[in-house]
């Protein structure tokens, strides 16, 4: 079940608990990782936008789904979710996908290279 931590204006969710909601029409995944992190291997769908050009770039961001952040390990994504709140996002709408990439590869999930969607 997603967690939300005190002070955290979204929730953090286990590579289980994005698998299924990524497996739902109502979500999308935002790689906030390096280009050159994102060509190597990124969730499948994912929109890439780095956590240096996410305040620019917000505005590339579905305004009717879920988002579920992700970065190698945790860190960049949880960054990025705060952005998107400090931008009026609604925090019921951020995840942090806390595992990131590496054990999502790892666990077998769908994954595309280079810049296939």
């Amino acid at each position: 079940m997603p967690r939300q931590n005190p002070g955290e204006p979204y929730y953090r969710v286990t590579l289980d608990e994005a698998k299924e909601m990524y497996d739902q029409d109502d979500t999308v995944v935002v790689d906030v990782r390096r280009p050159d992190e994102y060509a190597q291997v990124h969730v499948k769908g994912a929109i890439h936008i780095p956590v240096d050009d996410l305040l620019g770039r917000i505005e590339e961001l579905p305004e009717d789904k879920r988002l579920l952040f992700i970065c190698a390990a945790g860190v960049r994504s949880g960054l990025g979710a705060e952005m998107a709140a400090a931008m009026g996002l609604d925090s019921e709408r951020l995840f942090n996908i806390e595992d990131g990439t590496p054990a999502w590869v790892d666990k077998g999930l769908p994954v595309s290279r280079g810049d296939e969607k």
